[in-house]
């Protein structure tokens, strides 16, 4: 009987075994107070459109395990998970994260502090219940300031430290009628805020591109490939 108590004791304490995955992915999204609610919708409608696209899910389909792990994160003074982990490995699973993305309230406020969001999305990766061949953080934005936390420096050496890599989604300009505040952000991201192996950036101009440029950057996460130009690897 002791032996059988001792058994069950092992059963229900031992650590549960991590799921494995070709890619563990942190979308990483802007939700800073420059960032209007008209925008935040259209950024995860623009998500949402991604991953469930026949393209992007071919990419899934074809990793080494045919599935990768997603979160969805918005981040501004603090982040917040609007679609906690899930293992996408197919169109039923990719159609109900883009369902669940959709319709929570937002809970990111305030001004720019990039180098807390990039650890948090370390945090995440390293605290999750999957276990990818790859780990990457999609960091997307419109602006390069950080106005709290970390520096962008110390936290991005930290997160790539950790085998991690960041890649960037600089977003120049979402509707608006006017020049872009930063046309030069796309080479400020490869500077200051993207790293590690074959990290690159993908950049949207405007809304009418955000949605493709979103697919096209999933696509090569996924796969593993790299882009046949932006690319940066520190």
């Amino acid at each position: 009987m002791r032996v059988f108590s001792l058994l069950l004791t092992m059963l229900f304490t031992a650590p549960a075994v991590a799921q494995d995955v070709d890619l563990e992915l942190v979308l990483l999204a802007d939700a800073s107070r420059s960032i209007s609610e008209e925008e935040i919708r259209f950024q995860r409608q623009g998500y949402a459109e991604a991953l469930t696209d026949p393209r992007v899910l071919a990419a899934i389909g074809n990793t080494a395990y045919g599935a990768i792990a997603v979160t969805y994160v918005e981040w501004a003074a603090n982040t917040a998970v609007v679609v906690d982990w899930t293992r996408i490995d197919g169109p039923e699973s990719a159609k109900a994260f883009a369902d669940a993305l959709i319709s929570p309230p937002r809970q990111a406020y305030g001004r720019n502090a990039i180098g807390a969001a990039l650890l948090d999305g370390k945090r995440l990766i390293e605290q999750n219940g999957f276990d990818g061949w790859r780990k990457v953080i999609d960091f997307s934005g419109d602006s390069p300031n950080s106005f709290s936390g970390p520096s962008i420096q110390s936290a991005r050496d930290e997160v790539v430290a950790a085998g991690i890599t960041i890649n960037g989604l600089p977003i120049l300009c979402r509707f608006c009628d006017t020049p872009a505040r930063y046309p030069d952000l796309a080479a400020i991201y490869e500077d200051q805020i993207i790293g590690g192996l074959g990290a690159f950036v993908v950049t949207a101009t405007s809304e009418k591109d955000l949605a493709e440029s979103i697919r096209r950057k999933l696509i090569l996460e996924i796969s593993g490939e790299m882009p046949a130009h932006d690319i940066a690897s520190r």
